[in-house]
């Protein structure tokens, strides 16, 4: 029986620098619920292995995920890491799962939600998925940014928008990392006491994209399924891979160590 009630602050995991919190789906929407509760604005950054990759290689994106609020499993091999250093009810905080669990919770909590990211047709196609599987749902607001980065005054009508809106989370599907990065600059100036990073969910709860099966994601074959679909796009990421295997056998062998401080 898996633990459901997070510890005040979640124990956090040194993979490749990279904060990691030791946690499940039902600890992350606990979680949520606390923060929600308290009103104090954070973020969860939904970390899959070649996100911490690019924590790997870019310093700056790496204190982003370690000053998250949670940075969660996202991707098996993640979880199998966890579970290999003792954090036995670590669990995979898949993006788009977290997106159905959270709204589903959200019908007797009353939370209300804005989606940012995402073409503006496919965004409202999410939107009424959402609200036909969880009628009642309160979907409080939805923008899709322009491609390019905004001017500074088109970012502030895009707070105001979403501040307006009386959100309480704010899903973002940008894709890593740009999201972790809006979502860092963004902290004190969204009012809503959640926002959550969650990669290609928007794609895959619209319809846009197909998902693997569910025996890939559990086997931790996704990944393949994704580069199969999308070759060209995702070699760059996927080719990290190996690489990512090697250093986390150096570190589990004490070969390389890992500051959370750099």
């Amino acid at each position: 029986m898996p633990e459901t009630t997070p510890p005040p602050s979640a124990t956090r995991a040194n993979i490749l620098g990279v904060a990691v919190s030791a946690v499940n789906l039902e600890q992350t929407l606990d979680t949520m619920d606390a923060w929600l509760a308290d009103r104090h604005p954070r973020y969860i950054c939904v970390t899959p292995a070649h996100s911490v990759m690019d924590c790997h290689h870019d310093p700056g994106l790496r204190r982003i995920f370690n000053d998250s609020g949670l940075t969660t499993p996202d991707g098996m091999s993640i979880v199998w890491i966890l579970r290999l250093r003792g954090y036995r009810n670590a669990g995979r905080v898949y993006g788009p799962d977290l997106m159905l669990a959270s709204c589903a919770r959200s019908l007797e909590r009353r939370y209300r939600h804005f989606l940012y990211g995402g073409g503006s047709a496919d965004l409202e196609t999410l939107r009424g998925r959402l609200q036909t599987l969880f009628p009642g749902l309160l979907v409080a607001g939805a923008y899709s940014p322009a491609f390019g980065p905004l001017t500074p005054e088109e970012d502030d009508l895009v707070v105001r928008e979403i501040n307006r809106s009386g959100a309480d989370i704010v899903w973002v599907g940008l894709g890593s990392p740009k999201q972790e990065r809006w979502m860092a600059d963004h902290l004190g100036r969204i009012e809503a006491p959640v926002m959550v990073g969650v990669g290609a969910a928007f794609d895959f709860l619209s319809g846009r994209k197909p998902q693997a099966p569910r025996w890939m994601q559990r086997t931790g074959l996704e990944w393949l399924f994704r580069f199969a679909s999308e070759p060209r796009r995702l070699w760059p990421r996927y080719r990290q891979y190996p690489l990512f295997a090697m250093l986390v056998l150096a570190q589990e062998l004490g070969l390389r160590r890992y500051s959370l401080d750099e």
